[in-house]
């Protein structure tokens, strides 16, 4: 495992959309923007039990993970990793807690839920390419 250094962890605390990648079937890439969260260690991602996503890592585990700061395009970093953990735990409040992040709503709005089983994706990083500015 390798660790997100310190000085880019407050991306994860910002409204900081992620593209994360995974592979489909036949091994092409599969690109989307999503919410994002980090625990510390593991870098979260939250979707719908079905999602094109969900079924890559399920089958292969192998994922990207790249963030622009919102403030600074030419400050990044990515993240190649392993799905460590496919879990519906903790899924629902989850996506509330990212709710809360990126729209400043208490819960994820519900009518969005019905039907759906959400899942956290867990993110063990093991490369991390980060860049600092590089604007005069």
């Amino acid at each position: 495992m390798e660790e997100i250094p310190e000085e880019y962890e407050e991306l994860f605390g910002q409204k900081t959309f992620a593209h994360f990648a995974t592979l489909m079937e036949e091994g092409t890439p599969q690109v989307t923007p999503v919410w994002v969260d980090y625990d510390g260690e593991h870098v979260l991602i939250n979707t719908a039990r079905g999602r094109q996503k969900e079924r890559n890592v399920a089958r292969d585990p192998k994922v990207g993970v790249s963030i622009l700061d919102p403030n600074d395009p030419y400050r990044f970093i990515s993240i190649r990793g392993e799905v460590e953990e496919l879990t519906e735990e903790g899924a629902v409040e989850h996506i509330d807690s990212l709710a809360r992040k990126y729209r400043g709503q208490d819960q994820y709005p519900r009518e969005r839920l019905e039907g759906q089983t959400r899942v956290r994706i867990v993110i063990e990083p093991l490369h991390v390419v980060e860049r600092l500015s590089r604007r005069a």
